[in-house]
């Protein structure tokens, strides 16, 4: 293969990497191995490519050796899982930190990685809602053949006889995976959430109380801004709290080493998120303390995931290693050379 012809070949590939990213994303419930499963199929294909006839689509070949890559990965039979997933609510008396494996653990994912830039809003809406973390976890409730069968015909919107063709099937194999999928699926029942893209103004005014109240550990003022049955949870802890006075009952106690942080605003599943700072030993500013994953529901907060594994998720979401007192972003000392 000629340089011309092997860069041309590393664009087409290229293109289909973000949407890749978000198919794998929802087979597999893990940002890092969706970008590991993805660099696996960029590389088959590189490989393969005198094997591709042209009878369909680049991007359906994409598709096909990216679903054969995620059955394999999904054949070592682990399934991530929300901590409401694995264990009962714990009234806060009860609280205990008991960490698990990061491979226990639904991840979230930045919406960068994994949304097309520019798709119908319809489309797009699709896309955010599929992408949370509750509907992320549904899926994983599914047999990875019937998860790819729903994500293909349900999200991507593919055709029966495409999928069949896919997975090498019959059409009617296909709309049966389907049919069980959704009955998985329904009784799994994901919670609803509220459309967040773009904000609206009564939302876009929640969250900057949300951060008010945060910031001053105001908890009267948290509270009211969140569903009497609102859920907190801290992975890697299998711990997660619900309603009002088990949250404030440990923000108070255990949780009070977070008064006087800052959060940032990002976003994350489709959702509104926070990079949550935690005033520095050093008293010279903050440091990172966790990813914050808001659920918005009925014009309400629903739920928090804090995602504390701060090494991993702040590089990951491009955010600042480090604020100064002031709360602005610290620039890192480039290396020596």
């Amino acid at each position: 293969m000629s340089d011309l012809a092997a860069q041309d070949l590393d664009a087409r590939l290229e293109q289909h990497r973000r949407e890749l990213t978000g198919y794998c994303y929802r087979m597999l419930g893990s940002s890092f191995e969706a970008e590991d499963a993805v660099q696996d199929t960029m590389v088959r294909a590189w490989r393969n490519i005198e094997k591709f006839e042209g009878r369909s689509s680049l991007r359906s070949w994409l598709y096909r050796i990216a679903t054969n890559v995620c059955l394999d990965m999904l054949n070592a039979g682990n399934r991530r899982a929300r901590p409401m997933d694995l264990t009962d609510p714990t009234p806060v008396a009860q609280a205990r930190l008991n960490a698990r494996p990061e491979i226990t653990w639904l991840e979230p994912v930045p919406d960068g990685r994994v949304l097309p830039s520019v798709v119908d809003p319809a489309e797009t809406a699709v896309e955010r809602e599929t992408i949370r973390l509750a509907f992320v976890a549904a899926l994983q409730h599914l047999p990875p053949k019937q998860r790819a069968v729903l994500i293909l015909r349900e999200v991507l919107a593919w055709k029966a006889s495409e999928v069949a063709e896919l997975l090498g099937t019959t059409v009617a194999s296909v709309n049966s995976a389907l049919q069980r999928a959704r009955a998985t699926l329904a009784e799994q029942e994901p919670t609803a959430a509220d459309a967040a893209a773009p904000l609206d103004e009564k939302q876009q005014d929640l969250l900057n109380r949300y951060v008010a109240a945060f910031e001053g550990y105001d908890m009267k003022a948290l509270t009211a801004l969140l569903h009497e049955d609102a859920t907190m949870s801290m992975p890697p802890y299998d711990l997660w709290l619900r309603g009002h006075d088990d949250i404030v009952g440990w923000m108070l106690g255990v949780g009070e080493v977070c008064r006087g942080s800052r959060l940032v605003p990002t976003v994350a599943n489709g959702v509104p998120a926070f990079a949550h700072y935690h005033p520095s030993q050093d008293g010279e500013g903050y440091e990172p303390w966790a990813l914050i994953v808001l659920e918005l529901r009925d014009g309400r907060v629903g739920g928090m995931d804090f995602f504390l594994d701060t090494k991993r998720w702040f590089p990951l979401f491009d955010l600042p290693a480090r604020l100064d007192k002031s709360g602005a972003p610290v620039e890192e000392a480039a290396d020596s050379v």
